[in-house]
C-alpha cells in the first residue's frame, strides 16, 4: 500500500508477540477492560506498537467507559481510515498510516470532547513513552 514500514509476514510474525501479531496485522481485537492502557492517565505519547510511529498525545485521552483506551484526535497525519464492514456492522478502522498496523475504530460518538470523535485503540497495538522518559531523554549530560 506503499507505507514507509514494510515487511514481510515472516518479519512481523518475528517482531511482535502472537497476541500483538493478531491484533497489529490481523485486524483482531483485545477483550474490553483487559488492556495496560485503558485507565493509564499517565502523561506522555501513545506510539504504534509495530514501528514507533507517534500516534495519540495523552491529552486527548478521555475515559468513554467503553473498555479501551479512547482519544478524541490523533497527532496530525499519523492513522489512516479504513471502511470496515465485517462483522455485520457499519464501522472506520483506524490504521497506523506510517506501517498500515490496525490500531482500532473511530466512532462519532465521543460527547464532550472537542472533536465529537471517540478513537476506541487497542492497548496492545500502542506503547506509551511517559512525559518525564522523554524528558530525561532529552537531558544533556555535560
Amino acid at each position: 500500500m506503499g507505507y514507509n514500514v514494510e515487511k514481510s509476514d515472516e518479519e512481523w510474525r518475528a517482531q511482535l508477540t502472537p497476541e500483538e501479531y493478531a491484533v497489529l496485522r490481523q485486524a483482531g481485537t483485545e477483550r474490553a477492560f483487559t488492556g495496560e492502557y485503558t485507565d493509564t492517565e499517565t502523561k506522555g505519547v501513545y506510539s504504534c506498537k509495530a514501528c514507533k510511529a507517534k500516534l495519540f498525545e495523552s491529552d486527548t485521552k478521555f475515559h468513554s467507559g467503553c473498555g479501551w483506551p479512547s482519544f478524541y484526535q490523533p497527532i496530525s497525519d499519523t492513522v489512516e481510515y479504513v471502511e470496515d464492514k465485517s462483522h455485520g456492522m457499519d464501522r472506520v478502522e483506524v490504521r497506523c498510516a506510517n506501517c498500515g498496523s490496525h490500531l482500532g475504530h473511530v466512532f462519532p460518538d465521543g460527547y464532550g470532547t472537542p472533536t465529537g470523535d471517540r478513537f476506541c485503540i487497542n492497548s496492545i497495538s500502542i506503547s506509551l513513552e511517559p512525559a518525564d522518559q522523554a524528558r530525561s531523554a532529552r537531558t544533556i549530560v555535560t
